[in-house]
Order: structure tokens, then C-alpha cells, then sequence
């Protein structure tokens, strides 16, 4: 497959680039393209969780354990005590405890599920390739001038090099809308999570050896 290559300017410039059909053009309708998807995403935010959420539950409450209603004649069950979850300041009853929400997927799991991923933008016409530049300094301006022409100044933009480039990188961090990564990097979540994803033309290079 090939596409046109665009300037920083969001100019065509005449140049063509070979996609590897068969990283960007798979056949989304063979095997379980969703599930796959499902797995390699929430297995990727689940390791991001830290899994420390806590609620104290009836034994563990610091309340008075005196009897705070007469045994019999209330007009309904008793209470207990102040650390009864019937109460306000009572304890949680089956409240959240400490888990690690990590799991394991296998590495060809993981990256057909990019595979799927780029396809799919491909297929939704919000990958973009441009040839490869710098910024002279960094400047969020020069980043906003680039999503302007590609008109994403509005929307969430991935912007993929082939390898880190400073300069850029401080110009997109105080975006809240925009994101710098590596073409070695890149996963199903942070690609779907974008709006349109911009691969630079060496970064191209790099994703159509994947295996």
C-alpha cells in the first residue's frame, strides 16, 4: 500500500511511502479482531492501576462498641453499635481491598493487536505520514502551528518518531491533547486512544518490520 507523504505544513509533497499491508492493511474481519483488541487494552490499563484502594469495614471503624439501643422494643432489629454499616459513620460492608489488576498476554497477542489497531486508522483515514523534521527550539507554538494544518489543533494527535527528538518533545508535553512517542513503543491503546496518529517517515521505516 502506498501513501502520499505530507509537510509539517499539511502540504502533499508529491512523495509516495510503502506501508506493509501486513502491518497497516489486515483482514479486520478474519479471526476475533475485537476480542483481541479487548484483551491487549484492558490488560495495558490494568497494569497502569495501583490497585491501593481501601475502605475500612465494621471492625475496623474507631467508634464507641457501646449499646446504643435497647435489646428489645425499638420497632425494628437492633443496631449494634456505632460501627454498624446501617449507620452513617458505620463500616463498608464488602467495601474495596488492596489487588494487583495486572495480568500477562503473550507477545504475539500483543502485537497483532497493534497490527489491528493501525489498520483500523488506516481504514478510518486518521493516519497521517510526514516527512521528517525538528523544531529549531521548543516551542509549543511550533507544535500548534503543525496540528493546525493537519486541523487537530482541537483534537487528540499521536505523533510517532523514529527516536526521541528533545526539542519536539518539549514543544508537545504541555499540550493536553497531544502525545510524543517511539515507533518501538507504540501499543493498540495509545494508538486508538488518538484521533488521528502522525507517523513520521523514518518512523515508518521501523513499524513495517514488525513482527
Amino acid at each position: 500500500m502506498e501513501v502520499a507523504v505530507f509537510n509539517i505544513k499539511g502540504e502533499d509533497t508529491g512523495r509516495k511511502v510503502v506501508l506493509n499491508d501486513e502491518v497497516f492493511a489486515r483482514d479486520l474481519a478474519e479471526g476475533n479482531a475485537e476480542h483481541t483488541l479487548y484483551l491487549d487494552i484492558k490488560q495495558f490499563l490494568g497494569n497502569q492501576r495501583q490497585g491501593t484502594h481501601k475502605s475500612k469495614e465494621r471492625s475496623e471503624v474507631s467508634y464507641s462498641t457501646r449499646k446504643i439501643g435497647r435489646q428489645k422494643g425499638g420497632g425494628g432489629a437492633r443496631r449494634g453499635d456505632l460501627n454498624s454499616p446501617l449507620l452513617y459513620h458505620g463500616g463498608r460492608v464488602f467495601g474495596p481491598r488492596p489487588r494487583d489488576y495486572r495480568s500477562k498476554l503473550n507477545k504475539k497477542m500483543k502485537a497483532l493487536a497493534r497490527k489491528i489497531a493501525l489498520t483500523s486508522r488506516v481504514n478510518d483515514q486518521k493516519l497521517f505520514v510526514i516527512e521528517n523534521f525538528t523544531f529549531e527550539a521548543p516551542r509549543t507554538k511550533s507544535w500548534m502551528e503543525l496540528a493546525k494544518n493537519f486541523k487537530l489543533e482541537d483534537k487528540k494527535a499521536l505523533l510517532v518518531f523514529a527516536n526521541q527528538d528533545q526539542n519536539v518533545l518539549l514543544s508537545v508535553r504541555n499540550v493536553p491533547n497531544a502525545m510524543l512517542a517511539q515507533a518501538k513503543d507504540l501499543n493498540a491503546y495509545t494508538i486508538l486512544n488518538s484521533d488521528a496518529v502522525l507517523l513520521t517517515e523514518d518512523s515508518v521505516a521501523i513499524i513495517n518490520d514488525y513482527k
